[in-house]
């Protein structure tokens, strides 16, 4: 009975998984939308892609190795897609050095390093060992994966602009991780469970670092135009105090050249 219900709920976690990272492959839409619309990538990090892209291609080959993991066949399948699209659109807008940066990188992990992991797999490691060897580059890469979003996290703390920094990615990265947990807890697979652990703490002080500065860049706008009224305001009021002299001197000559002509006459009479 404990066996069905640990299976249950693997199986439970593991669709309410499958949803949410369907969810976490879609939450970068806006962003690209946004690369879209202004037809260039630049100020856009294409780490967190490429890294999703090898975690994801490592991911399938890893359930291929493994039995019964359909669940984690079908979403790093859907992923692989969603991923390849995204980086053929970000190298599609990109300015010449972030494209062939980006490049670099697909050749280094989605070539060079999958590549090695297959091969050194197939030839150092037979049934049980080769799941256990390649789960543990899987875990190592997950960790990479939720760890590749401190860059853009130091990028927000450094800019205070939450700008590249979507609330939804952060949000459904957390709701994924607790559910792969879960998944990897009830099937005994840690090399799944264990990584979501930080995953899920990254998410977190993500979460935490977008409300902390969503609104820094409104209020530094707002103390700007502040400001700028106030100079304004000054720069009137200069302009107001200009006019008011010119008026009083205007004024003060036509009563002085009044008071010296009785003393003009006089002086002609004598």
């Amino acid at each position: 009975m404990a066996v069905l219900s640990a299976q249950v709920l693997a199986l439970i976690f593991g669709l309410l998984g499958n949803i949410i990272s369907f969810l976490v492959f879609l939450a970068p839409l806006p962003t690209f939308y946004t690369i879209y619309k202004k037809k260039t990538s630049e100020g856009f990090q294409s780490i967190p892609y490429v890294v999703a892209l090898f975690s994801a291609s490592l991911l399938l080959y890893y359930a291929f190795l493994k039995t019964n993991a359909l669940l984690i066949v079908t979403i790093n399948a859907i992923g692989c897609i969603i991923e390849i699209i995204y980086l053929s659109m970000y190298v599609l807008y990109a300015p010449k050095t972030s494209k062939m940066f980006t490049l670099k990188l697909l050749g280094f992990f989605n070539i060079g390093c999958l590549g090695v992991i297959v091969a050194v797999s197939l030839a150092l490691a037979k049934g049980a060992n080769r799941v256990s060897l390649v789960g543990w580059f899987c875990a190592v890469i997950n960790l990479a994966v939720f760890a590749a979003p401190l860059s853009i996290m130091a990028q927000v703390i450094r800019t205070k602009s939450v700008e590249y920094m979507p609330f939804t990615l952060s949000f459904f990265l957390t709701l994924c991780a607790t559910s792969w947990f879960f998944y990897g807890f009830f099937v005994r697979d840690y090399y799944i469970a264990v990584p979501n652990v930080m995953g899920f703490l990254f998410g977190i002080v993500q979460m935490i670092l977008y409300f902390i500065y969503k609104n820094a860049k409104k209020d530094g706008e707002i103390n700007t135009k502040l400001e700028g009224a106030m100079e304004q305001k000054e720069g009137i009021q200069m302009n107001i105090e200009g006019v008011e002299d010119k008026k009083f001197s205007s004024i003060e000559k036509p009563k002085s050249a009044a008071a010296h002509k009785p003393q003009d006459i006089e002086t002609g009479n004598v």
